[in-house]
């Protein structure tokens, strides 16, 4: 899943992708994959940048109303 809110937080704050990626000790290449859901990111990673962006994990890495879509969708099943 592509991090949509992630990129637009780290653009709002003027961070680059190379400088997201230093901060979670990966290439620029690697964190640029990861933020557009080609690869996942870790656990510690999210954390690492939740704790940058002074934000909790869901905020940024769940997708709006995530509970909401998931509660619905298991009552269609």
């Amino acid at each position: 899943m592509e991090q949509t809110k992630l990129a637009s937080l780290r653009r709002y704050n003027d961070i680059s992708q190379k400088e997201m990626g230093e901060l979670i000790n990966v290439s620029e290449a690697t964190y640029r994959n990861k933020e557009k859901g080609i690869t996942q990111f870790k656990a510690t990673e999210m954390f690492i940048i939740a704790n940058r962006f002074g934000k909790k994990v869901d905020d940024i890495f769940l997708p709006p109303n995530f509970i909401k879509h998931e509660v619905s969708n298991k009552e269609v099943s």
